[in-house]
């Protein structure tokens, strides 16, 4: 695992936006997974910055998401999908065809997480991840649990996850119980892994996940596994990690 240490957020943006865009520049037919949250706003902001300068080009890259939530349509302010329209896919030119998400209104967990599972390896897998970390470990929606979820599946969101997202709706109550997310080995089979990590709140589950056990209870420790991660973090995320 390479660790990259930014002095601070828009530092950790920029050089994740580096990496995604000379992935975008070597392979221009990329799949890139792409993750939502507060974390990633800054790097798809300098995305979008330099594909208006002309200096990057989403015309022929597709995207896979890592996640919806179950229950809410795309209209909705606070679903993924709108999530990334409003942040990346409608300010750049790639083609609204190749970006996809879960299917937040279909009822059919078994159905769209097949579906979805499907939809993945149709596309010839990620060839770069982008991952955020959540305070209990979690990537994606990947829950610290008995064991690894390994495909596509509908999870029941712990109460810590949703007290972290009711910041995002009019109370806990409108938090959706429920999401569709890539299993942790479909995020495993991805090419490359780039996690980005910001603020001090973060510094113990960063110290725990990537120099800490191996284990489910710790979603994000699996990436210990993968032979092409970069954590890129700022000092404060960093702050906790066992000095050499």
């Amino acid at each position: 695992m390479r660790i990259i240490k930014a002095a601070d957020y828009q530092d950790m943006s920029r050089k994740a936006a580096n990496l995604i865009s000379a992935q975008v520049i070597m392979k221009p037919d990329s799949v890139l997974g792409l993750a939502t949250g507060s974390t990633p706003i800054g790097a798809y902001q300098k995305l979008v910055e330099w594909c208006k300068n002309g200096d990057l080009d989403f015309s022929t890259v597709k995207s896979v998401n890592l996640d919806e939530y179950k229950g809410l349509p795309r209209t909705n302010d606070q679903s993924y999908y709108y999530f990334m329209h409003e942040n990346l896919f409608d300010k750049v030119n790639i083609n609204p065809a190749n970006t996809h998400l879960p299917d937040g209104t279909e009822p059919d967990s078994d159905k769209e997480c097949a579906r979805y599972e499907a939809l993945i390896q149709s596309l010839g897998g990620v060839d770069l991840q982008l991952l955020g970390l959540g305070h209990n470990g979690h990537i994606g929606f990947n829950e610290p649990a008995d064991e690894f979820d390994k495909v596509t599946h509908c999870v029941d969101l712990q109460e810590s996850t949703i007290e972290a997202n009711k910041r995002f709706f009019a109370s806990a109550d409108d938090v959706p119980r429920q999401a569709y997310t890539m299993g942790i080995g479909t995020i495993m089979q991805a090419k490359k892994i780039l996690v980005v990590v910001s603020g001090e709140d973060k510094a113990d589950i960063v110290a725990k996940a990537f120099f800490g056990s191996v284990t489910p209870q710790v979603p994000a420790s699996i990436l210990q596994m993968h032979q092409d991660v970069t954590l890129v973090a700022d000092a404060a995320a960093l702050s906790k990690v066992p000095q050499k």
